[in-house]
Formats: C-alpha cells, structure tokens, sequence
C-alpha cells in the first residue's frame, strides 16, 4: 500500500511540476511578443522623430553661420572705419603730426593685408584698389617730408663751429683758410730750434650735424619709404641733401680743388701754406665730418634693410676726392728738397687717420676711399723718400755761385744742418715711412745712414767750394769753420744719437787738421822772416857789421819785411770770419804762441842793433804787446774803407 501511494504522490507532483512548465513558458512567451511589440513601436516613433532632428541641426547650424556672418560683417566694418580715420588723416598730411601720420600709414598696410587675405569678401577689390591709391599718395607726402625734413636741417657747417670741435692745440687763431700751425718751423723758414711737440692725446668732439631729436623722426620716414619699395628715391633724396651740405662744409672751411699743373705752377711760399691748410683739413674732415655723416646715416637707416654703406659712400666720394686730389697733386709734382718736411707732414697725417679711414669708410661700397687713401699714404712716402737722394744728390752737386769772401759757414751748411736737424723731428715718422719699404729691423739703422750720406756730400761739396779761395790759408780756414759747424751743431741735436761719438770725434780731429794747415800756411813765412837760420849772429860791427856780424841792413830789411807781411796779415785776417767764439780765440792763441816767443827772441837779439840807428821806429813798429793785442782783432769779419798799414 505504502509503493504504491508513494509513487501517486509523485506522479501528481510531476503533474504539477509539469503544468506550471507549461504555464511559465506561456507567460515567457507572451511576455516576448510583447516586448517585441514595444520595440516595433519604438522604431517607429525613432523614425518619426527623425525629420524633427534635421530640423533642429540645421537651424542650429544656421544661427552658428548667422553668428560668424555677423562678426565677420562687424570686423569688416571695423576695417571701413580703420580706413575711413587713417583717410582723414593722410589727406591732412604727414607735417602737422608726423607719428599720427605714420601710424595711419601702418593702418593702411594693415587694411590691406586684411582684405588680401579674405578675397572671398565681395568687394575685396574695389577696396583694395582704394587703400592701396592712398598709400600711394601716403607715400610721396612722405617722400616729400623727407625730403624737406633733411632740406631743412641739412646745412654747412661753419667753420667756427668746426674749430669748436678741436683740442686747443689744434684750434686756428684766425679766419677760415688761416694757416694752422702744425708744431714745426721748416729749413726753408730759417729755424732752426726743436719745435714742441703737439701732445698725442688729444680730444675731438664730434659735431652735431642734424639735430638729435630730427633723427628718429627722418629714420621713421626712411623707413615707411624703403618698406613701400621707395628705395632709389629714398637713397637719392639722402644722397643729394646730405653730399652738396658736405661739399659746401667743406668749402667754406676752404678747401679747394687744385690739379697738378696749378699745384706746379705755386709760388714755394703759397703752396706751403696751402699744404699746412691741408693738413689742418684732413684732421676736420676725417675725424668730424666724415665721422659725423657716417654716424648720421648709421642712425637713419638703423635696422633697415637699406644699403646705408654705398650710400654714405656716395655722399662723401666727391668730398674724398677734392681732399685726397690735393695731397695727389703734390705728391706727383716736381720734387724738390724743401719740400720734403711738408711730404713728412702729410705723409704723418695720412698714416695717423688711417686706421680712422678703415672705420669710418668700411664695407665693400666704401673701398675706393679706403684704397685712395691707402694710396695716397703710400705715394708720399715714395716720393719722400725719392726727394732724400734727391737732396743727397743736390748737396753733393750744389754748384752755386756763392762764395763766402769771409771764410765763415757758407750757407749751404747751415741749410744742410738746419736740414738735418729737423729729420730727427721725424724720427718717428721717418721710421713708419722707412717700414713701408724695409723691414722693422732695417727702419733704425736707415736713418743713420741717411744721415751720414748727406753730411758726406756736405763735406764733398764743401771741399770742392773751398778750392775757390786764391789764398791756401782762407781755404783751410774755411774747412775748418765749415766743419766745426757740423761737429757742433750735431753734438747739440738729437743726431749725436744716430752718428755717434765716433763720427764726431773723427770730424773734430779734420777740424783739428784743418787748424793747422792754416797756421802752417797763413804764418810760415812771416815766422820765416824771424828765423836767426842762415844768419851769424856773432858780435856785429858798429857800421852794419863786419864780416863775422850779420849785416845791420839786414836786419833792417827782415823788420820790414815782418811789419809789410803782419800789416797785410792784419788787414786781411781780421775780415776773415771764425763765428765761433771759442774756436776764434783757440785759433788766435795759437798763432800768438808761434809768433810771439820768435818775436821777442828776434827783438831781443837783434833790437839793439836797430834801436841805436837811425829812425829805429821805422822797423821796430810793433812791441809784442801791440801784436798780441792786433792779433786779437783777428777773424772778426771787418770791413776796412782803406787799406791799413
């Protein structure tokens, strides 16, 4: 019974088990087509609602255009109202309010970079057409402004200013064209002390060619103008204004331009003037005027991209030129010796202001003035040194007619001296020229010998000049005053130094020499007449001696022949000239120690043989006193109206 009610009771639960299967699956699928249904419906309402969607986009997208239509409309209004006020503006002209001006100017270009990068915009060209026709009358106001704005401040310097600018050294105590002194007196002005030297350290100011507050103003200008393309008029307007004002500087500081053939056709005395003149120039227009315009153009066209150096160097190339043709001039004309010094001269400046040449006038535009006066620097120094053998040459030839009657320096000599002298006033700059030919360690040594080949054809010359004396005595005395001269004169000079103790204890001694063939030669026959040589001088007799005396008459005639030979002596040497005093009265007390002691010694052993006789005032004129005292009168340099007995 217990089985079989078991396995009804599970039967009846798989029953039920299986009926409420049934059931879920039926509610599973109801629930299916249901949510089957919800999907269809929403498919539906999405493609319903889509139309709806588009709608809404579109309309949104066209607020979106509407919104960048309207700021692009506004900014293109901006730009009409832009333009309108920088209209105004340029029609009023740049010279009321330049830096108003110059910014509508900028607005313009502004405007059309706008319009030209929005092509799209309608009327984009009839507007670019109008902006641009103003920027075109824009810019030749401002071509016209530049022009006037440099016309305006654009004058010649007057000297006084320049002269302003100077050390006070170098500073003119006269009216423009004054000559200038450079610190040195030449040969040919009969100096011959040392000059003073001109301190180096000396200050220049530069002048104020335009004014400091113009300078911005033109350098805005320049650049509008070389920005819109207005290169060339730029470069010509600058060239033009700034080249004549230059020139005229120039001018009325009085340089001038002179060729060859006028420089050749000068009197000595004028173009050395003009030579110190220019000299004084070079240093105006070097340091202030050509440093001036260089730091005017520097400061105009600063940052532009503008060919400031082959402009300036079209400004100054005339005023180079004039200045430089000068010196050309003189360089190339016909050598002479007094015109060394004055080549030295400008030689020394042309090397002082060439470093200045190479910065003021650098960059390849500006190479012509740089090489010109390069050149130049480098012509004067050969022609220098050319017109040193000529000297050389001219001492040693010098076949004037001149002669000293007196037997003193002949002025040659003291021309040659004086010469001298003054080339070691140079030394400094004799050695830069020697440096352009030699090497450094020739340039000491070239000066000595120079020197020396010079004082050489001096003393050749003057060998020659001597042989023109009749009287062998007036020879020697001249040789000896000559040379003396040259000894002296180079123991008191800087020339010690380069020819040394030995060139002048050498040239004492030939003084020395000559001394003495003087006295042998001037005195040897007079001392003759006092020699006791091939007379007896053993007891006299009382009527003109006997045979073993030597004869009154004799003795007689050796007095006069002594008083006839010393009164000629006398008058002629006491015209002759020794113009040293301590050589004169060296020279005197020589001949009085000759002739004095074989005076007295005569006087005494054959005087009272005289004095008993007859007039003994007639042969014995003179006692050794009166001799010592006439010979003191000699070498003087007098003149005597009648001969003198």
């Amino acid at each position: 019974m217990g089985v079989p009610q078991a396995i009804e009771s599970l039967s009846q639960r798989a029953s039920l088990l299986r009926d409420s299967l049934q059931k879920s699956q039926t509610n599973t699928d109801s629930m299916v087509a249901i949510l089957g249904s919800f999907d269809h419906r929403l498919s539906a309402l999405e493609a319903a609602m889509r139309p709806t969607q588009v709608r809404t986009h579109a309309i949104r997208m066209a607020h979106e255009n509407i919104d960048k239509t309207l700021k692009a409309a506004e900014v293109i209004l901006g730009q009409f109202d832009l333009s309108r006020q920088a209209e105004a503006t340029i029609l009023r002209g740049p010279h009321e309010d330049l830096e108003s001006y110059l910014e509508a100017v900028d607005l313009l270009r502004g405007i059309v970079r706008f319009f030209t990068s929005n092509k799209n915009f309608k009327g984009s060209d009839g507007v670019l057409n109008h902006i641009n026709n103003l920027l075109a009358k824009s810019i030749l106001k401002l071509e016209e402004e530049f022009r006037q704005i440099l016309a305006n401040y654009s004058k010649p310097i007057e000297p006084d200013r320049l002269f302003d600018c100077l050390p006070n050294s170098l500073r003119p105590g006269g009216s423009p064209g004054h000559q200038v002194d450079n610190g040195r007196n030449h040969p040919s002005a009969n100096h011959s002390e040392h000059p003073a030297k001109i301190l180096e350290t000396t200050i220049y100011k530069t002048p104020t060619l335009i004014p400091p507050r113009i300078l911005p103003l033109l350098h805005d200008l320049a650049q509008q103008l070389i920005q819109a393309g207005y290169q060339q008029q730029c470069f010509k307007i600058y060239r033009d204004a700034r080249a004549s004002t230059l020139e005229s500087s120039l001018w009325k500081l009085g340089v001038e331009k002179l060729s060859k053939d006028d420089v050749q056709k000068m009197q000595w005395e004028a173009l050395e003037a003009k030579i110190g003149n220019w000299i004084h120039f070079m240093r105006i227009a070097v340091k202030l005027l050509f440093a001036g315009e260089r730091k005017v153009c520097d400061q105009i066209f600063d940052g532009i991209n503008f060919q400031k150096d082959q402009c300036f160097a079209l400004v100054t190339v005339n005023s180079v030129a004039t200045l430089l043709s000068f010196g050309e001039a003189v360089a190339k004309s016909k050598r002479s010796p007094e015109k060394l010094f004055v080549l030295l001269d400008m030689y020394e400046i042309m090397h002082e202001l060439q470093s200045e040449f190479e910065v003021i006038f650098e960059g390849k535009a500006c190479s012509e003035m740089r090489e010109s006066a390069l050149s130049l620097t480098k012509r004067l120094a050969q022609t220098a040194q050319e017109t040193f053998g000529d000297f050389e040459e001219a001492v040693e030839k010098d076949a004037s007619k001149t002669t000293v009657q007196d037997g003193t320096v002949h002025p040659l000599t003291s021309y040659v001296i004086n010469y001298v002298k003054f080339l070691f006033d140079y030394q400094t700059t004799l050695k830069q020229l020697f440096q352009e030919f030699e090497t450094r360690n020739e340039t000491d040594s070239q000066l000595a010998i120079v020197t020396m080949r010079i004082m050489q054809a001096l003393q050749s010359n003057l060998d020659g000049k001597s042989k023109q004396y009749r009287d062998p005595a007036l020879t020697y005395l001249f040789l000896m005053n000559n040379i003396h001269y040259m000894v002296r004169s180079v123991r008191r000079s800087e020339a010690k130094d380069i020819l040394g103790d030995d060139w002048i204890q050498r040239h004492r001694r030939i003084v020395q020499q000559n001394a003495n063939q003087y006295k042998r030669v001037a005195w040897a026959k007079i001392l003759q007449t006092l020699s006791v040589q091939g007379m007896n001088t053993g007891s006299l007799g009382a009527e003109g001696g006997g045979s073993s005396g030597a004869s009154r008459a004799t003795i007689k005639e050796r007095f006069k022949s002594f008083n006839f030979q010393f009164e000629e002596l006398h008058q002629k040497q006491s015209q002759w000239t020794v113009p040293d005093q301590e050589l004169r009265e060296s020279l005197r007390l020589a001949v009085a120690e000759v002739l004095l002691p074989a005076y007295r010694s005569f006087i005494k052993r054959f005087g009272p043989l005289v004095e008993n006789g007859k007039n003994p005032q007639k042969y014995i004129r003179y006692n050794p006193e009166e001799l010592d005292r006439l010979l003191g009168e000699f070498f003087e340099g007098k003149t005597w109206a009648d001969p003198k007995r």
